[in-house]
C-alpha cells in the first residue's frame, strides 16, 4: 500500500474511526484501524465489537494512490501521530517486514502493521427497507430523551434509547424508572412491521458526535441483532441490547387535576437558583406549592440555609397542589424543550409529574416525585 494524502482530509477521518475503538479491550487486533486503498479511494475502519464505524475518502481528495492494498495499524498510535503532523502532504507507505513508513518534508515515523486477516468481518451490510431522517431532527430526537437512560448495569435494557416504530410512527423513549422521556415523531416511509429495539446509550452518544451541521439524511438499517446508520461518507453499526423494554405505554395519563402552565425560562431560572441548596444524598429534593396563579418554590439545608422563589403561572384548572421532586430531573426535563411556555400537569401529591409543550404533544417528559409532605 502506498498513497500521499494531506494531513487535515486525513484527520477528519480519523477522527470518525477513532471513536470504534476502546481503550479498555484486551484484544489486540480491536485496537487497531484497518487500510483499506483501492483505486477508488481509502477505506477506514474500526470496530470493538460493539460498535463498528467504516468511513471512506474518495480518490479526488486523494494527492496520490500508488500501490493498492491493505495494512492494519494501532489505532491510538497513528491517530496521535497524524494529529499532530503539519498541515502538508503525508507519505504512507507498507514497507518490508510488516511496517508502515509515515513520512512529511520533515518527520519520519514506522508502526508495525498487524495480520489484516485476523481482523473482524464487519457486516455492514444493507436493509431493503431503511427508515430515513434529517440529521439534524434525529440528533435532537436523542438529546430530548438520552438523559433520562439509566447507567446502572443492574437493569441493562434500561441503559439504552427504546425505538418503537408501528406504521408511520416513530416514538423513542428513555427511562431510569424514576423519570420517563418520550419523542414521537411522523416518518415518511411507514414500516409494515412493528419495530422495537433498543440501542445502548453510549453507541448512541458516539453516533451524534460523528454528525456534522449539514441537512443531509440518515438512513437507519434495522435487523434482529444490530443496527446500522448511514450517513455521508460513513457507516456506523451498533449492537443492541437484548431483552424487552418495559411497557410505558400506561404510564402517562390522559387527564389531570392541575394543569399548570409556565413560562420555561422563568421556571428553570427559578428551579436553578433553589437547586444551590439541595445536596444529592437528599436527591436534590426541592418543593413545590401553588397558590392560584402563584407558585412558590423552596429548598433548604439544616446546617446552611434555605431558599424560597415564587413566580406566576396559569392555573388552568384553579385547583392546587404541594408536591415534591428533583431539581435535577427537573431541570434536565426542561432543557429539552424549545417552546416559549410548558404545562406541568398533576394528579396529585404521589403520582408523577407530566411536562410537555404548552404547543405540541410530541415531547413528554415525566418525573417521579419524592414523598416529603
Amino acid at each position: 500500500m502506498k498513497l500521499t494524502i494531506k494531513q487535515p482530509i486525513l484527520m477528519e477521518h480519523l477522527n470518525y474511526v477513532i471513536r470504534g475503538i476502546s481503550n479498555k479491550n484486551l484484544i489486540p487486533i480491536l485496537n487497531c484501524i484497518k487500510f483499506e486503498l483501492t483505486n477508488d479511494g481509502l477505506y477506514l475502519m474500526s470496530t470493538d465489537n460493539e460498535i463498528s464505524i467504516k468511513t471512506f475518502i474518495d480518490k479526488k481528495d486523494i494527492e496520490n494512490i500508488d500501490i493498492c492494498g491493505t495494512i492494519v495499524v494501532s489505532g491510538r498510535y497513528i491517530y496521535e501521530i497524524i494529529k499532530k503532523l503539519p498541515n502538508e502532504a503525508i507519505n504512507i507507505e507498507e514497507v518490508v517486514d510488516s511496517k508502515l513508513s509515515i513520512t512529511t518534508t520533515n518527520s519520519s515515523f514506522q508502526l508495525n502493521c498487524n495480520d489484516a486477516s485476523e481482523f473482524p468481518s464487519l457486516e455492514l451490510e444493507d436493509n431493503k427497507t431503511p427508515i430515513i431522517i434529517q440529521k439534524k431532527l434525529f440528533k435532537t430526537i436523542i438529546n430530548q430523551t438520552i438523559f433520562a437512560t439509566s447507567n446502572q448495569e443492574s437493569r441493562p435494557i434500561l441503559t439504552g434509547i427504546n425505538f418503537h416504530i408501528e406504521g408511520d410512527y416513530l416514538q423513542c423513549i428513555a427511562t431510569d424508572s424514576y423519570r420517563l422521556a418520550k419523542k414521537t415523531i411522523k416518518i415518511h416511509n411507514p414500516m409494515t412491521d412493528i419495530i422495537d429495539i433498543v440501542i445502548p446509550t453510549k453507541n448512541i452518544s458516539e453516533l451524534i458526535k460523528l454528525f456534522n451541521d449539514d441537512d443531509d439524511s440518515i438512513e437507519i438499517h434495522i435487523f434482529s441483532n444490530k443496527v446500522i446508520f448511514k450517513f455521508n461518507d460513513i457507516i456506523m453499526m451498533s449492537r443492541l441490547i437484548n431483552g424487552t423494554y418495559p411497557d410505558t405505554s400506561k404510564l402517562i395519563p390522559e387527564t389531570f387535576e392541575i394543569d399548570l402552565q409556565v413560562n420555561l425560562s422563568d421556571f428553570y431560572d427559578a428551579i436553578d437558583r433553589a437547586s444551590l441548596l439541595t445536596n444529592e444524598a437528599d436527591k436534590n429534593t426541592i418543593k413545590l406549592e401553588s397558590h392560584g396563579n402563584d407558585i412558590t418554590i423552596s429548598s433548604n439545608i439544616p446546617e446552611i440555609g434555605n431558599v424560597v422563589e415564587k413566580i406566576m403561572v396559569e392555573n388552568k384548572n384553579n385547583q392546587d397542589i404541594k408536591i415534591a421532586f428533583s431539581s435535577k430531573y427537573m431541570m434536565d426535563a426542561l432543557k429539552s424543550f424549545g417552546s416559549t411556555d410548558v404545562d406541568l400537569l398533576f394528579n396529585g401529591e404521589i403520582k408523577p409529574i407530566i411536562l410537555k409543550s404548552s404547543s405540541s404533544d410530541d415531547l413528554i417528559q415525566l418525573i417521579l416525585p419524592i414523598r416529603t409532605y
